[in-house]
């Protein structure tokens, strides 16, 4: 794998910085040898981000984490709209003259914009635009052939946007693995590509026309080539976040039965935005889900701004409430729900 920073420039500790947190975590396609964030450097980054020592280095600066010796440095951030922060422009030229090429998720393409393209030719480096739209003659349009499909596949959703549905997506693989289950996901954001997914595609630069299509043909693909047990789809947004709604395409596009919701107790707002409306209650979202003929099997807690003490309170009394097993993933991964995952091959 090819060395790679992370730029984050003063957000790592919030939830804009996410993409970031999914590398800091685990990354199968770059090697993440530092992150650049004034605020946080000096401490290593996966204290910041959860306490744990990853040995990723914090650096104040582009020039000083090129002692890390990286090829490429990543935009670690997600920001509302997927827009450029201003401020990180010009920390992204000093990283290009410092023969870094950069790998952008964000929908405000470098390669856009001639400055920075007349600046990395110049320098001889890649602007990687990696939420650029596949070509039209590459989009699959839906088929119905995944309705015939035999191998179970779980959405994992969320009540809200940026609760960690792909963190625990990942940390379900994990625990498939150690109870002998070979399950694949299906990414469908940057970030899951960034770590090294290898089915699926970016939800959001996708023609709507061939969302359902592009979502199939990577569920169909992934079976046909690793004959799984169990198939995961990373979720995104949630299904009624007026920002952005997602959802019914995992349950009627990808035909996935069954769901692992996620949701953060203490958020009362979508996106944490008063105007945006109330965080419906789980119990209105586990029928929703219902409605769309899928089941909810089990809860996934996001514990932000919650003690120990609270956050275990929340796994009791949801469990109680709702007879599924309720995981904090981060905190006691997420072997509870194995003899759930192995019930849906019977």
């Amino acid at each position: 794998m090819e060395k790679a920073i992370v730029l984050t420039a003063g957000l790592l500790d919030t939830v804009d910085a996410k993409t970031a947190h999914g590398l800091i975590r685990e990354s199968q396609r770059f090697e993440i040898v530092g992150i650049v964030d004034s605020k946080h450097a000096g401490r290593d980054a996966g204290e910041v981000l959860d306490g744990k020592f990853r040995n990723i280095p914090v650096y104040e600066s582009i020039e000083k984490a090129k002692v890390a010796d990286p090829a490429y440095c990543i935009i670690g951030v997600a920001t509302t709209g997927g827009r450029f922060p201003d401020f990180m422009l010009k920390i992204v030229e000093t990283a290009i003259k410092n023969q870094l090429s950069i790998v952008n998720g964000l929908h405000d393409y470098l390669s856009a914009r001639e400055d920075m393209v007349a600046l990395a030719e110049t320098h001889g480096v890649q602007l990687l635009d990696i939420r650029k739209p596949k070509a039209f003659k590459d989009l699959h349009f839906w088929t119905g052939e995944i309705l015939n499909l035999r191998t179970p596949v779980i959405a994992v959703m969320g009540t809200d946007c940026a609760l960690g549905k792909r963190t625990t997506t990942r940390l379900l693989i994990k625990s498939c693995e150690n109870a002998g289950l070979q399950a694949q996901m299906i990414y469908t954001g940057q970030t899951g590509w960034l770590q090294g997914g290898k089915y699926g595609f970016i939800f959001d630069s996708t023609l709507n026309d061939f969302v359902s299509g592009e979502l199939e043909h990577a569920i169909l693909t992934c079976d046909k080539e690793t004959n799984p047990d169990l198939i995961f789809i990373e979720g995104q947004s949630a299904l009624r976040n007026p920002s952005g709604p997602c959802g019914a395409e995992f349950l009627l596009s990808g035909a996935a039965k069954n769901v692992i919701l996620v949701h953060s107790p203490k958020r009362e707002f979508f996106d944490m935005e008063e105007h945006f409306g109330r965080i419906p209650t789980l119990e209105s979202e586990i029928e929703l889900v219902k409605m769309y003929g899928s089941n909810v099997i089990a809860l996934a807690i996001n514990t932000e701004n919650c003690t120990k003490e609270e956050y275990l309170s929340f796994q009791e009394s949801y469990q109680k409430r709702f007879g599924i097993p309720v995981l904090l993933p981060i905190q006691q991964g997420c072997d509870p729900i194995i003899d759930v995952l192995k019930s849906l091959l019977k």
